[in-house]
């Protein structure tokens, strides 16, 4: 077990350029003293204590505000950054070297049983406010944008983003027509149809001057 906490410290200093000595580490960071205390949750409900482990991982969640269900499999050298919001369902399968940023939810998607929350490989990333619902596969180093929602399966070494989220980047290639990923931006919509309208005015009040007579054509008429 403390084998496991010294590595838990070392991978906070391989990600976190703002992480400065162990003391602080070990003091401050919610991330690690949550993934502590689903440890110990974990053991006791690995051994049928459900009722231990469930108040101990709310006693975490309490001091932490991060929650993870005692019942989920967790690899090593898990980084949770901030952590704030963070929801880790009770069927979740996380591999090694995962990254997860606040307000991500792994959660499921109703009330079906068995496996219904996500499978996560090893190097995967889940930004900041990310949805990944149900029993789906996160496939290795594969990384979720900021604020979307991920529904389908994703392949390994992808990117991707959007709601639903969309794979964009696939082996370092960027997929062509997925452009739908984009979130609606009704600011951005409304200038671009102000912009369409003025320059069909500008077309329209051209063609009126070429036709309108100019002043010596007028002088001549007279």
């Amino acid at each position: 077990m403390f084998s496991h906490m010294k590595e838990d410290v070392r991978c906070i200093f391989d990600q976190d350029p703002a992480a400065h000595s162990t003391l602080e580490v070990v003091l401050t960071y919610s991330g690690l003293h949550a993934i502590w205390m689903y440890r110990i949750a974990h053991g006791l409900h690995r051994r049928n204590l459900h009722f231990g482990a469930r108040v101990l991982s709310q006693i975490g969640r309490f001091f932490t505000g991060i929650e993870i269900h005692p019942g989920a499999v967790i690899g090593r050298r898990l980084f949770i950054d901030h952590g704030m919001g963070v929801v880790i369902g009770e069927t979740c399968v996380i591999g090694d070297d995962v990254t997860i940023y606040q307000g991500v939810t792994l959660g499921g998607t109703g009330k079906e049983k068995g496996k219904r929350h996500p499978t996560l490989h090893d190097g995967v990333l889940v930004a900041t406010g990310a949805k990944v619902l149900g029993n789906i596969i996160i496939g290795e180093n594969s990384k979720v944008g900021a604020g979307s929602v991920v529904l389908k399966d994703v392949p390994a070494d992808s990117t991707v983003v959007g709601i639903p989220g969309k794979v964009v980047i696939s082996n370092g290639v960027r997929v062509k027509d997925r452009l739908s990923h984009a979130l609606p931006d009704p600011v951005s919509d409304r200038c671009q149809t102000l912009e369409d309208r003025i320059a069909r005015l500008e077309d329209e009040l051209a063609s009126l001057r070429k036709e309108m007579p100019t002043t010596g054509e007028k002088d001549d008429d007279r």
